[in-house]
C-alpha cells in the first residue's frame, strides 16, 4: 500500500485535508467516498516524475523541530513494543502538519513492502541525511532500534538546543543593527535635506563636513537602489564562488587563521563531529565506518579533507588519537580525552562530554561577542548622530551669530 494525500469535501461542503492508505488512486478514491467525503484531489505523498530517463523525486523536507520530535516520538512507540508500522502510523497521527504526516505515511508504506526501515528513510534524504540512516540501521542489525532512536533524539535535542541558543544571542544585536541603520537612514533621507536647504538659502557657507553630510545624503536620495543591487550582486557573487571548491577550500583554510574566528570554527565543527561519532559508535556503527559519516558532517572543507584523511589513517591500524592529531586543527581537550577515552574503553563517553563541552564554548564565544557588540554598536550609533547633528548645528549657529 502506498500514501496518498487527498483534498477532498465532506457533507457540509467544507474542504478537508488529509494522507490516506490505498493500493492506488482509484482505491483511494474510493476509500474517501466510502467515508462519506467528495474527493477533489488526490496524488501520491511522494509525487515522481521522470523525463529523459532522469526520475526527480518531489519530497518534503522536514525541518530540525520536525525532525527532532518525529524521532523521540517513535522511540518512545517502539520502545513500547508497538509493532513498527503502527508506531509510524501513530507518530503521523500526532502531527498537526500535513507535510510531515505524509511524508511518515511515505516511510510507513515501504516498510510495509518489506523495506528496512533504514532503508525506507532513505528515500528522503533532504530529512534524513547519512549519520540518521546508518544508526537506525545499526539499531535494527543489533536489535535495539528503541535505544538508538533515543540516543539519535538526544542528540537532535541537543544540536537544537545549541543552534536555537547562538540564534536567540545573535537576534538582540542584528535587530539592533537594523533598527539603527534604519533611523540614520530615515534621517539622512527625510531630515537632513531640509536642514541643508535652510542653510543654503541663507547664503552661508557650509564647512567640509557638511558638505561630506550634503554629499552622503544626494547619494542614499538618488541612487539608493543602486546601492541595494550592488550589495545584492556582492553576496550573490561571494556565494557563487563559495561553491568553487578550491575557493572554498581556500577560504575554509583561511579561517583557521583568524583569532575569534578560528576559536569558533574549530569548536563548532569538533562538537558537531565528536557528537556524530558518539551517536553512531553508540549505535554499534564501526569506528571507521563511524569517522567516514561523521567527516561528511562538518562545515568547513579544510578541516573536512583532513578529517577524512584521518579516517584512512585510522584504517591502516593507527589509534583514532594519533589520527586526529594530524590533523592539526582540533583543539587539544578534544584529542586529551579521546586518548583518555581510548585507554579506559569508554570513547563513547568521552565523545559525548567532548561535544558537549565544546558546544558549551562556542556558546560563550558568541555570547561574549555579542555583549561586547552592544556597547561597540552604541558607540557606532552615537558618532554618527553626532556627526549629523553637527554638521547640521555649526552652520545654524554661524547662521544666527551673522544675524
Amino acid at each position: 500500500m502506498a500514501a496518498f494525500e487527498y483534498n477532498a469535501l465532506d457533507k457540509r461542503g467544507k474542504q478537508k485535508k488529509g494522507v490516506i492508505e490505498a493500493d492506488s488512486a482509484r482505491h483511494a478514491r474510493q476509500l474517501l467516498r466510502d467515508d462519506g467525503l467528495a474527493p477533489i484531489e488526490v496524488q501520491l505523498s511522494q509525487s515522481r516524475s521522470s523525463g529523459s530517463g532522469l526520475q526527480l523525486s518531489l519530497t518534503r523536507r522536514l525541518s530540525a523541530f520536525d525532525r527532532m520530535l518525529f524521532t523521540r516520538q517513535l522511540s518512545t512507540l517502539v520502545g513500547s513494543s508497538l509493532p513498527l508500522e503502527e508506531a509510524l502510523a501513530a507518530a503521523a497521527e500526532q502531527s498537526d502538519k500535513q507535510s510531515v504526516r505524509g511524508l511518515i505515511m511515505a516511510v510507513r508504506s515501504k516498510v510495509l513492502e518489506g523495506y528496512t526501515l533504514a532503508n525506507s528513510l532513505r528515500e528522503h534524504p533532504a530529512s534524513f541525511n547519512s549519520l540518521y540512516c546508518s544508526s537506525v540501521s545499526a539499531g535494527e542489525q543489533s536489535g535495539f532500534l528503541a535505544q538508538v532512536l533515543a540516543n539519535l533524539a538526544d542528540y537532535l535535542e541537543r544540536q537544537f538546543t545549541a543552534s536555537r541558543n547562538v540564534e536567540m544571542a545573535l537576534f538582540y544585536p542584528i535587530a539592533l543593527l537594523v533598527l539603527a541603520f534604519g533611523i540614520v537612514g530615515a534621517l539622512m533621507v527625510y531630515v537632513v535635506p531640509d536642514m541643508i536647504q535652510v542653510i543654503e538659502d541663507n547664503g552661508q557657507s557650509l564647512p567640509w563636513y557638511t558638505e561630506l553630510l550634503v554629499s552622503i545624503t544626494e547619494v542614499l536620495q538618488n541612487y539608493w537602489w543602486l546601492l541595494l543591487l550592488a550589495i545584492g550582486l556582492i553576496a550573490l557573487t561571494a556565494r557563487q564562488l563559495l561553491r568553487v571548491p578550491h575557493i572554498k577550500l581556500r577560504w575554509d583554510r583561511n579561517l583557521f587563521r583568524l583569532p575569534l574566528v578560528a576559536k569558533i570554527a574549530r569548536s563548532a565543527n569538533a562538537a558537531r563531529y565528536a557528537n556524530t561519532l558518539a551517536i553512531l559508535t553508540k549505535s554499534g556503527v564501526p569506528l571507521v565506518q563511524a569517522m567516514g559519516i561523521a567527516s561528511d558532517v562538518v562545515d568547513n572543507t579544510w578541516l573536512k579533507q583532513g578529517l577524512q584523511n584521518a579516517t584512512q589513517t585510522v584504517s591502516e591500524g593507527v589509534s583514532l588519537k594519533m589520527g586526529l592529531e594530524r590533523v592539526g586543527h582540533l583543539p587539544p581537550m578534544m584529542l586529551h580525552m579521546v586518548g583518555a577515552g581510548e585507554q579506559s574503553g569508554e570513547l563513547d563517553n568521552m565523545l559525548g562530554r567532548v561535544a558537549e563541552y565544546q558546544q558549551t564554548e562556542v556558546e560563550r564565544v558568541v555570547g561574549t561577542l555579542v555583549k561586547l557588540f552592544e556597547p561597540m554598536m552604541l558607540l557606532i550609533m552615537g558618532g554618527l548622530v553626532m556627526f549629523i547633528v553637527m554638521a547640521i548645528l555649526v552652520p545654524m549657529l554661524s547662521m544666527n551669530q551673522i544675524v
